[in-house]
């Protein structure tokens, strides 16, 4: 990382991202790949680039991500936070913008654990009384 990168992590289900900020024209690549082409769908690129959209830094900066884990949609989540912690990193002042829309809350969900006597994490094996 050089100097004048910022880094930060983010996390979301089962993804990791990080996410590496530095001044320049706005190009934002996802393990090497451009934005749109890594994740596919329109409302994902909308939901990665809210917080340079929020923070009105959107054609500021230059964002570099490597993801690991989970799905396309948990990897865009990890991503999205990943730049905002990186954004509050840059400038302090993006950190009430940013917490006002929800953008820096780590989003808890993840897959539930299959328990011991189940057939799942809540399915039961079919009960017979004899």
């Amino acid at each position: 990382m050089s100097a004048n990168q910022i880094g930060a992590v983010g996390r979301r289900k089962e993804s990791v991202a990080r996410v590496y900020l530095a001044p320049g024209s706005g190009n934002t690549t996802i393990n090497g790949k451009e934005l749109a082409a890594y994740l596919g769908r329109e409302t994902l690129v909308l939901r990665v680039n809210e917080p340079l959209a929020v923070t009105e830094t959107l054609g500021k900066y230059d964002v570099r991500a490597v993801v690991s884990g989970g799905g396309i949609a948990g990897q865009a989540g990890a991503v999205r936070l990943g730049i905002a912690r990186a954004l509050v990193k840059a400038d302090e002042r993006f950190h009430s913008v940013l917490k006002t829309k929800g953008l820096l809350t780590r989003d808890p969900r993840m897959k539930e654990r299959k328990k011991y006597g189940l057939a799942g994490r809540r399915k039961a094996f079919q009960f017979s009384k004899r």
